[in-house]
Parts: C-alpha cells; structure tokens; sequence
C-alpha cells in the first residue's frame, strides 16, 4: 500500500529556510525511512507566499498570488511510502521529528485495482502516462 504523508506548517515568508539543527533531525527520520525499504520519494515545498493559485470560478482559470490569507492548513513537503498497512503508515509518521505547529496527514495513493471497471476503462492509459513521467 502506498501512503502520501504531507506535512504541514506555519504561513513563512518568502525565503523562509528551516534552522540546520530541524534539518540534521529530520535527516535521520528520511534515512531510517530509506533504510527500511520504505520511501519511494519525498520533497519540500518553498512557502505558500511565493506560489499561486488557479481556480475556476464560473469555469475561468482566475490565478492568484501567495500568500493565502483565508488557509489555515498547507503542506510544506511530503513522504510518499510503501508500507503493508495503514497503522504501519501511521507508525512511521509517529517517528516524524515534527515541530510543534506541524501535522502529517496520513493519505492512502488511490489503486487502479480501487476503481469500478468502468472507472477502470475510462482510465485506460494511466498506468502508462505514470510510468512515462518517472522516467
């Protein structure tokens, strides 16, 4: 089963970069991660003030720039791991040397295999368009 464990964290200013000593920790969680046979990929995000946003309101792409005044929540980096179960997923995340303001979701990757085949079918192509793009 594959999980996607987004992280969360605090609206930051543009440029904003965690302290070494935050880094050095959560090193050691990826590395244990990696050693377990676990993680697939994991990356952090720069801060919501220097993304964007496009919505559709009236089916118009509408963009705006960060920050987001109205988020309370946004993800500031993510694990994507392969583990058995999802207590095992929520175990790994217990481990996660978080900061106080932090919370990682725990998101079960949806399987073809989870689908109707009609879903299936109308998603024929997927497994490929993946495989093309980690490449």
């Amino acid at each position: 089963m594959r999980f996607m464990m987004p992280r969360g964290y605090e609206a930051a200013a543009p440029g904003t970069m965690p302290p070494a000593d935050a880094v050095a920790a959560m090193m050691k969680y990826n590395e244990a991660l990696k050693e377990a046979g676990v993680l697939i990929t994991l990356d952090g995000l720069h801060p919501p003030s220097m993304g964007a946003r496009v919505s559709f309101e009236g089916g118009k792409p509408v963009v705006t720039d960060g920050p987001f005044t109205e988020s309370k929540e946004v993800i500031g980096g993510y694990w994507m791991i392969d583990v058995k179960s999802r207590e095992e997923a929520i175990a790994w995340a217990k481990k996660c040397p978080a900061s106080a303001n932090e919370i990682i979701e725990i998101r079960q990757v949806q399987e073809m295999a989870d689908f109707p085949a009609d879903v299936q079918e109308a998603a024929s192509g997927f497994a490929e368009m993946q495989r093309r793009s980690a490449g």
